[in-house]
């Protein structure tokens, strides 16, 4: 570990009541990596330094010992984790069961709030959830994403229907347009008989409750979205501690959305696929305490594959505190040093783009570009 990271640990070293427990700077960055890797399928988790072992498939029973906070979001009155499960992560588990697990073990927590999209996994994200959730629907707060990418209401309105159908449910409490990445997708938003106009009708059809947007890649972008008009109640956005030093969402569309009394829904708080954490930048705790903490954001929904990434996050939130300002400056101080987007690839790269939305803006997908 290098002498920079090494005084951030011990200066950060408080971070939340989690954080005290943490192993010595060394062993830190060691567990982090096999965080990492155990999350990406490199490593079993039982290679990991004191590792969280997850009940056995078919075993889990509840024992919950402490409930997540909640926040509301937004105007829509709802009462959302501070902590969300992510959609993709669901379809990249070892198979259903263990998604069933995790559901259960989130919701005894008072984890309520599920991210998915209508494309992840071409679906089977969307019906590992519904499977999980079938019985439990009314603890839940299910949010599902509509992936028309340019295409008209029709293409939205039957994607809504294939998502209700695969998470078992007669409404969403959200639905969000899904990557709006590229600088002509406003325009193609709120073009006539787009998609926005799918959203007006499936809340007048009791179908969708509230409604928003989510990107990732310039906050230019989502700013044209809000700066056009349209009453979304929600918007999804990447919130860590490298943001506020490149292309910063949580300085120019944060104070914007909050103005308008919109849920804010941050993402991305590890780089996407933990970059930062491999590379020892940051410590998982200190990731997510960041995101947690930044006024305004109401949820932070992070990927989970496995029952250890859920038992590490609770971990995490067990007594988790929201970060003084000093604690987020020194953290927002750290990121600087990384202003070219090295641990923020889903702005500065095509790695996070989804497949769909290239092809709809008839670009190849990232797979076939040269590495």
């Amino acid at each position: 570990m290098n002498d920079l990271s090494r005084r951030r640990f011990l200066q950060t070293a408080a971070l939340t009541g989690a954080a005290a427990a943490m192993p010595a700077a060394t062993e830190a960055t060691a567990e982090a990596q096999a965080t990492y890797a155990r999350s990406t399928g490199h490593v079993p988790a039982s290679s990991l330094p004191n590792p969280i072992v997850p009940n056995p498939p078919g075993q889990y029973s509840a024992s919950p010992g402490f409930t997540v906070p909640r926040r509301t979001l937004g105007s829509t009155g709802l009462q959302v984790s501070i902590l969300g499960m992510g959609g993709f992560h669901l379809g990249t588990a070892s198979g259903q069961e263990e998604v069933n697990n995790m559901v259960a073990k989130a919701l005894d927590h008072g984890i309520n709030f599920f991210d998915n999209a209508w494309e992840y996994h071409e679906g089977m994200s969307e019906e590992r959830a519904g499977i999980a959730l079938k019985g439990k629907r009314d603890q839940a707060i299910v949010m599902t994403k509509v992936c028309t990418h340019g295409r008209d209401q029709k293409v939205a309105m039957r994607m809504l229907e294939e998502s209700l159908t695969r998470l078992q449910t007669d409404h969403l409490d959200v639905w969000q347009v899904h990557e709006v990445i590229y600088y002509n997708d406003p325009e193609l938003v709120y073009a006539e008989d787009g998609v926005l106009e799918a959203l007006s009708k499936a809340k007048q059809q009791g179908k969708v409750r509230f409604v928003g947007f989510t990107g990732h890649k310039n906050p230019s972008i989502h700013l044209d979205m809000l700066n056009r008009g349209f009453p979304f109640d929600t918007v999804q956005m990447p919130i860590n501690a490298f943001d506020p030093s490149y292309r910063s969402f949580e300085k120019q569309v944060l104070p914007v959305a909050l103005a308008k009394g919109m849920g804010v829904l941050s993402m991305k708080s590890m780089g996407g696929s933990g970059e930062p954490i491999v590379h020892g930048a940051l410590t998982p705790t200190e990731a997510l305490s960041y995101a947690m903490s930044v006024p305004g954001v109401s949820t932070t929904i992070a990927g989970m594959d496995s029952m250890a990434i859920l038992d590490q996050n609770l971990e995490i939130l067990r007594d988790f505190k929201p970060l003084g300002e000093q604690q987020m400056t020194a953290l927002r101080e750290h990121g600087q040093q990384f202003h070219d987007g090295r641990y923020e690839l889903f702005k500065s790269t095509v790695k996070y783009d989804g497949a769909v939305g290239r092809e709809q803006h008839q670009y190849p997908s990232a797979s076939e570009l040269p590495a």
